[in-house]
């Protein structure tokens, strides 16, 4: 476990949170370990295990690294993929560059495995902390009131979720985004769709052809075969008991309609005429699939409600394509971020009680929508430099087609950041100067690593009201 950054007395601060998905979850645990109570809305009338497979990179890795490994870490590394490269291909088999796993770190873990079963994982961890459930909640309006400093939300049941925040965290076809937000902005095709499955290697025979063998009879593999306008990922977990694979397609369906289908193996397969053999052999084996469409909304102006207490988070705020690797990790540190915020403004004597939470809010914006908008460009970077290789180029530089790994984006620490920008982002509210965007760790230039984090204070009940920072007994 790596060490926390600071201890944090309870706030009294309650946070009221719509969606239960990873952003919902990790801000609700890490509300819980900021020292707030918490309540989380959920649509679903019951948890069920859906979906495939997810990845959490370094930079999330470094914020789930501090909660209890008993619950977290210990858990994760059972289920989560143990490879040690991931393999380049052309969709015609031909073998082109090896990357590396990034090097193992315990301070900045990286996970990739069933969705729901990490879902399950960070559930159990929220529920031991003293997060509160409720399911079958469908929200039908975000209201609040700045002069009573409180704001709440309606169900169609009729029940009232009264707190200090809310956060709308209901996914990439958020209805806060309207009833909050007042932005009646509709999802966007992105013309490209998601072929995806997981299933048990051994029920479906894998092991059994020597075309699909190699993927599992040694243990985890990732392997990626890129193509025009097409890419397939093939990876293998526990052990390569498990397999999981992505096909990411053009497509033009009604998205109106619905954005996942159940898929149909012959499509895949017509899809991948001409392939690598090893490629339509694993199709063919698929048991089932999703058609998953992907979508697009067009960034917005703001993530805050006009009065201060309301935010979004996550894909409600900023959608993420697959290929950034990126939208369960940026909604870790949207948590993070507004987590400590909350305990940062709650703490601190020269901000009015009346604007301590929106302080934390707009704070929370502002140190979060650079970075973010730069990260979403990532996936489209990645789709496109995959699927419109040019591969004799690729041939003459082979590691000119591996997944970027940028120190900006894997190595931020977003509890150290937000703390240590908290009062330049304070004194910018309050008219000071503007923040360059060199100190946003939004790109390459980020100066994140050029600046060291000021010591914490010793925690003690006297200082603890004193100290803008939040610190005081740990929780």
């Amino acid at each position: 476990m790596a060490t926390p950054i600071a201890p944090y007395l309870p706030t009294g601060i309650h946070v009221v949170i719509v969606g239960a998905g990873f952003g919902g979850l990790t801000a609700s645990i890490e509300a819980r370990l900021k020292g707030h109570t918490v309540s989380v809305l959920e649509k679903a009338p019951r948890w069920e295990q859906h979906g495939d497979i997810i990845s959490i990179s370094q930079n999330a890795g470094r914020v789930l690294s501090r909660w209890d490994p008993a619950w977290i870490g210990d858990k994760l590394r059972k289920i989560c993929m143990n490879h040690k490269s991931f393999m380049i291909n052309t969709h015609k088999g031909e073998f082109i560059f090896e990357q590396p796993i990034v090097a193992p770190d315990p301070e900045r873990p990286t996970y990739n495995g069933h969705r729901a079963e990490i879902h399950r994982v960070l559930l159990d961890y929220a529920e031991h902390l003293g997060v509160r459930f409720y399911m079958g909640k469908r929200v039908t309006a975000y209201k609040e009131d700045p002069k009573l400093g409180k704001a709440w939300v309606e169900c169609d049941d009729g029940e009232t979720f009264i707190g200090d925040v809310v956060i709308g965290a209901d996914g990439v076809r958020s209805r806060a985004r309207k009833l909050a937000l007042g932005l009646d902005d509709k999802v966007q095709s992105t013309g490209y769709a998601v072929y995806r499955s997981w299933f048990n290697v051994e029920e479906h025979g894998i092991l059994d052809d020597p075309l699909t063998r190699e993927f599992a009879e040694r243990g985890d593999t990732h392997t990626g075969w890129l193509g025009p306008d097409v890419h397939l990922l093939v990876a293998t977990c526990k052990g390569g008991r498990e397999l999981s694979w992505v096909c990411t397609h053009k497509d033009d369906g009604d998205i109106d309609e619905s954005w996942s289908y159940p898929g149909r193996v012959e499509d895949v397969l017509k899809l991948l005429e001409g392939w690598d053999p090893r490629c339509r052999a694993i199709i063919a084996k698929t048991p089932s699939l999703v058609d998953w469409k992907l979508v697009h909304r067009e960034p917005l102006p703001t993530w805050i409600t006009p009065g201060g207490h309301i935010c979004l988070i996550g894909d409600a705020a900023h959608p993420f394509l697959p290929t950034s690797i990126q939208g369960c990790s940026q909604a870790i540190e949207d948590g993070v971020a507004i987590a400590t915020l909350l305990s940062l403004t709650h703490t601190d004597k020269q901000i009015p009680d009346a604007q301590k939470i929106p302080s934390a809010l707009k704070i929370y914006e502002r140190l979060r929508y650079d970075r973010v908008k730069s990260a979403q460009k990532k996936g489209e970077e990645v789709r496109d430099m995959w699927h419109k290789a040019d591969w004799e180029k690729v041939r003459l530089n082979p590691g000119s087609i591996k997944l970027p790994r940028e120190d900006w984006l894997l190595k931020h620490d977003c509890e150290k950041f937000v703390r240590r920008m908290y009062k330049r982002a304070l004194a910018e509210l309050d008219g000071g100067d503007r923040i360059p965007i060199t100190s946003l760790a939004a790109s390459r230039e980020s100066d994140e690593f050029l600046i060291e984090m000021p010591p914490t204070p010793v925690a003690t009940p006297e200082c603890e009201v004193e100290d803008p920072l939040g610190t005081g007994t740990s929780r």
